[in-house]
């Protein structure tokens, strides 16, 4: 009876794909615990150090005493607290949107927002390197799907040229900053483009720091809560309009347990704190000083990536680097294409210049060691 499934996972292991979960318990900012082993992480997606804060702990902790620990009911029913509506309307403000919605994951935004606003009747236009919850929303949708090639605003152009007319509605799905390449999109021409031919565009800033980006009825910011902010969930901010088909017609709105108190007292308190500082760009700033030791090309983002192109010396690679104490994300098909096998670094605005230099001096050795041409 489970052979066909015992078939699948050795073929996985014969591939270098095959993946496992390791303990992975968070010292400080920089610093976690990784299957035993005390490590430098060079592989999280918390960019700002917020989910070690010291604050936010103590302000996950009061809301717990308050309100309690879990959710307890969909948000439409008794699980509606009262901080959902603070956490919205910073959101709302720090976007310049009028309107935002709250979702339990980054995930079920993605899957629950193009539900709702496209059918079979209308067309889905995404970048080829689109997040894989886009493309789940977009099958459950059952709307037509086109991928144009990465970042080619002439592409979307001839795309919507052909399509456009024969649907009902059209959403353009971008990403700010590309989580697997660390590129940024040219998102002020595709907010005109959007605008040009009618269609609703949906700009992904959950690996973005900084971006803020053009006012447009046409456009939808969706974030998560779980890098940049250090605590968990997703979001969506736009026109009153959008944001109401949202709240009606989301099925991973509508049912699902809401946030725990904690979560969203923690969100708030990392909105607030963003609004207030100056050090968003350090993360980008500390990417750019491990380019400049390593002589690659200046990064886009705080994401760096060093392309290896072969699953057995990428994991051999990242087994290296773990040796001497540092973490870094091996990154195989199917989430990116074969041959284009990566190390994905992500830098955060806590590591220090220390740790930046040594880890930079250990990769370059190491990647030297293995034959890897970065120049």
């Amino acid at each position: 009876m489970f052979e066909n499934y015992i078939e699948k996972i050795n073929l996985q292991k014969k591939r270098n794909l095959h993946r496992k979960f390791v303990s992975s318990n968070a010292i400080d900012e920089t610093k976690i615990n990784y299957n035993s082993q005390s490590v430098i992480s060079f592989a999280c997606n918390d960019y700002m150090g917020l989910a070690q804060s010291k604050i936010l702990k103590k302000t996950a902790i009061s809301a717990i005493e308050k309100y309690g620990v879990g959710g307890r009911a969909s948000r439409y029913i008794s699980g509606n607290n009262q901080l959902y509506f603070k956490l919205e309307t910073l959101i709302a403000k720090f976007y310049q949107m009028p309107k935002a919605v709250v979702f339990s994951s980054g995930y079920m935004t993605a899957i629950g927002v193009v539900k709702a606003l496209v059918n079979k009747n209308d067309i889905v236009i995404t970048d080829k390197l689109i997040h894989g919850c886009f493309i789940d929303g977009i099958a459950i949708s059952q709307a037509k799907f086109c991928r144009f090639h990465h970042n080619s605003i002439e592409h979307c152009r001839e795309i919507l040229q052909e399509n456009r007319n024969s649907h009902q509605n059209c959403l353009i799905i971008i990403e700010s900053v590309y989580s697997m390449d660390g590129d940024v999109a040219d998102f002020e021409n595709f907010i005109k483009l959007a605008e040009e031919f009618q269609a609703i565009i949906i700009i992904d800033n959950a690996h973005g720091l900084h971006h803020k980006f053009p006012p447009s009825p046409n456009l939808l910011v969706m974030g998560t809560l779980s890098k940049t902010i250090g605590a968990f969930g997703g979001f969506i901010a736009g026109n009153k309009i959008l944001i109401e088909n949202i709240l009606q017609f989301s099925r991973s709105l509508i049912y699902t347990t809401s946030l725990p108190p904690a979560i969203l007292a923690s969100a708030i308190r990392s909105f607030q704190f963003l609004q207030k500082t100056k050090i968003l760009e350090n993360a980008k700033n500390n990417a750019e000083l491990f380019c400049e030791i390593l002589g690659i090309k200046k990064p886009d983002s705080q994401i760096v990536v060093i392309i290896i192109g072969e699953n057995k010396k990428l994991l051999k690679i990242q087994k290296e680097i773990l040796k001497n104490g540092f973490l870094v994300s091996a990154i195989r098909s199917p989430t990116v294409r074969v041959g284009s096998e990566r190390l994905r670094i992500s830098f955060s605005a806590k590591h220090t210049k220390k740790q930046i230099e040594k880890f930079a001096k250990i990769v370059k050795k190491i990647l030297q060691d293995f034959k890897i041409d970065i120049s």
